[in-house]
Formats: C-alpha cells, structure tokens, sequence
C-alpha cells in the first residue's frame, strides 16, 4: 500500500529534508552575524548544513527512544516500588531519608566549621 503512494512520501522526506536543511542554514547565518565577542558564537563548518537531512531524523529517532526508555524504566520503578511497599510494610522510606538527611547535615555542619576556624578564627575562639 505504501508502494502505490510513492510520490507522496518522496514530496514529504523531500519538504522535511528541505525544512532542516533551510532551519540550518538560517542558523549559520545567524551565527555568522554574531560580532566575534559575542560569547554566543560558535564556529560551525559549512558542511554541517547538508548533513541536517541526516542528523534530523537521526535525533529524532533516538529522542524517541529514549522517551520510551524512560516511561518503562519509570513504570518499572513504579511497579517495583509498589510491591516493595506491599511486602516489606514498614516505613523503611522514611527511616533512610531522616539517615540520610542526619549524614548531609552533619558534613554541612563540619563544613561550616572548617570555614568559620580558618576565616573567622579571632571570633571562634570566643564561643
């Protein structure tokens, strides 16, 4: 079936194929306007405006599957998670977050100290 319409999937790849490439170019332009202080201003090769046919549906594909990659990884986790919680039944969640939050905050604190005894140290010794 995909064989009798032919011409038309050649128009579409053909206007998609012209789409990037003309998104592209207008980019290159863009770029190349930019003064050379400009910390936006990247040094592209002309080149890489031809290649956009290729690159586009390339990107696409793979953005595509590494949304799909994620939804089964997240309902994966959401699954596993749910049983975790029917089996273990006990708020083991919250027991690790209060352990872990105790272990940031101490390092923050010994952190902190380290600074205020290196800049402060007339002040430290005070208290």
């Amino acid at each position: 079936m995909l064989l009798n319409h032919l011409d038309i999937l050649f128009e579409c790849i053909f206007s998609l194929a012209l789409v990037a490439v003309t998104c592209a170019a207008s980019a290159y332009i863009a770029n190349a306007r930019r003064p050379d202080e400009d910390s936006q201003k990247r040094t592209y090769h002309p080149v890489a405006i031809l290649l956009a046919p290729v690159t586009l549906p390339l990107l696409v594909v793979l953005s595509i599957s590494l949304f799909i990659l994620r939804v089964i990884f997240y309902g994966i986790f959401l699954i596993m998670f749910a049983v975790a919680l029917l089996i273990v039944r006990k708020p083991f969640l919250f027991t690790w977050l209060r352990k872990m939050s105790i272990s940031i905050g101490a390092k923050l604190l010994e952190t902190n100290l380290l600074l205020i005894k290196l800049f402060l140290k007339p002040w430290a010794n005070r208290s």
